[in-house]
């Protein structure tokens, strides 16, 4: 089973156990030990895998860290655990920060609580561990980009080394989303008046600047909507140029596509394939925008105006594709495809179902 898969797998565990988790002990044995067995490392193993590592740092004596993972007997990823409700940005690894100021082998650490997990290392300063991680998985959102990096912590393919050459990088570009993010919802002072200046010639008046922030903001979203229906068409034109041609193609290399396709799923990218070709479906009868997503550990729900009007659900998390379909009732039929562009083939259902709604 790939890493994607354990990752999953333990993704949609989390909402069924959270709430039977009391404890830090119960966070590690149903949430923490199955990430580090998904990354290959063999729990019940002291050459991979020491619970309650000794971390003897000056005067502190006996201070043990949650697990450490081995590599030719040296300690070289120390993981301290919290309890699954804990807030992370309020927990203090003060262990971690301790071992790295000793100069000790291990280079990297983790600050979990089972379903966050925050890497670190010592960008900034030699043997001190950095405030800010240079990597962050949150298993409730698993993330293409996260999941790659991630990869790289794997037994097979640990390498401290070429770890390191990449850490710094991932961290500033970690940085920068936030504040990218942030800006988006809630652009600050200094990006309004940095943005006005380049399309305003006039001085930037408290009531100019006010103007400007909304004017920001719109501008934002629309370029976010814009790149939205860039890949719609994109992925419309591909839909297309695949039904031209697959009359072509021999039953191996569809199924070999299929099966190099389902390996690729990481997070959503099929989904929102699946997504713009039902909403492109609809922009026939009705308007598009009333077409929503809604993603959840076990689907991706494609709703109209609300969630409590399903029209499908895109079940693409397991090997075999599936689309759910309604009925008035509002009663789902599972049905499996195996491909994508499949979708067009229950145009006319996907149709009907906004009909039963429209007439309510």
């Amino acid at each position: 089973m790939d890493l994607i898969d354990d990752l999953k797998n333990i993704s949609e565990s989390i909402p069924k156990q959270i709430k039977h988790i009391e404890t830090e002990e119960a966070t590690k044995t149903a949430l923490i030990m199955p990430f580090i067995s998904a990354l290959g490392y063999n729990l019940f193993d002291p050459t991979e895998v020491v619970p309650e590592f000794t971390c003897d740092v000056g005067t502190k004596k006996g201070e043990k860290v949650d697990y450490a993972i081995m590599k030719d007997g040296k300690p070289t990823l120390l993981i301290e655990c919290k309890q699954c409700n804990s807030d992370l940005d309020k927990e203090h690894a003060s262990q971690l920060f301790r071992y790295f100021a000793a100069n000790t082998p291990a280079k990297f650490a983790i600050l979990t609580n089972g379903i966050n997990y925050r890497f670190f290392t010592d960008i900034d300063k030699p043997n001190i561990m950095d405030n800010k991680p240079f990597l962050e998985i949150n298993m409730c959102e698993l993330k293409e980009l996260e999941v790659k990096e991630l990869k790289k912590f794997t037994k097979d393919k640990f390498d401290p080394n070429e770890i390191s050459k990449i850490a710094s990088e991932l961290k500033y570009i970690n940085e920068m989303k936030k504040i990218i993010q942030k800006e988006i919802n809630d652009p600050s002072e200094d990006f309004v008046k940095f943005m006005a200046k380049k399309v305003y010639k006039k001085p930037i008046t408290e009531k100019v600047r006010l103007k400007f922030t909304g004017i920001t903001k719109t501008a934002m979203n629309q370029i976010i909507k814009d790149q939205v229906s860039a890949r719609l068409k994109s992925a419309l034109d591909a839909a297309s140029t695949n039904s031209d041609t697959s009359d072509t193609k021999s039953k191996e290399e569809e199924s070999k596509t299929v099966n190099n396709d389902t390996k690729k799923i990481i997070t959503t990218e099929d989904e929102w394939e699946g997504y713009y070709i039902v909403k492109a479906i609809l922009h026939e009868i009705i308007d598009a925008d009333r077409v929503l997503i809604k993603d959840t550990l076990s689907y991706c729900a494609v709703n109209l105006d609300n969630t409590i009007k399903p029209i499908c659900r895109l079940r693409f998390n397991t090997k075999q594709k599936y689309i759910g379909l309604f009925d008035k009732n509002k009663k789902e039929e599972k049905i499996p495809i195996e491909n994508i562009k499949d979708i067009y083939n229950y145009s006319e259902r996907l149709k009907d179902t906004i009909k039963f709604y429209d007439k309510s």
